[in-house]
């Protein structure tokens, strides 16, 4: 990356709408679930979920598609 990159990306950081992974608690109020629900969903493989350190964070992707069921 070079220096202009690096300087551009410093300054402008991403819109909040851009971010790719999402907290468990701000999956649940989107979708007006438990936090235990979504937690229950992503151990039992049914909610795509990533591992950060100890934490889990779910793709946007997998919450567009939680909506599309939960309104089907």
């Amino acid at each position: 990356m070079d220096n202009e990159t690096r300087q551009s990306a410093a300054r402008s950081p991403e819109p909040e709408t851009d971010r790719t992974l999402l907290t468990v608690a701000e999956v649940a109020a989107m979708v007006r679930v438990s936090k235990m629900t979504i937690y229950r969903l992503a151990h039992a493989g049914e909610l795509p979920s990533v591992r950060v350190g100890r934490s889990i964070r779910i793709p946007t992707h997998a919450v567009e598609t939680l909506r599309a069921v939960q309104q089907s």
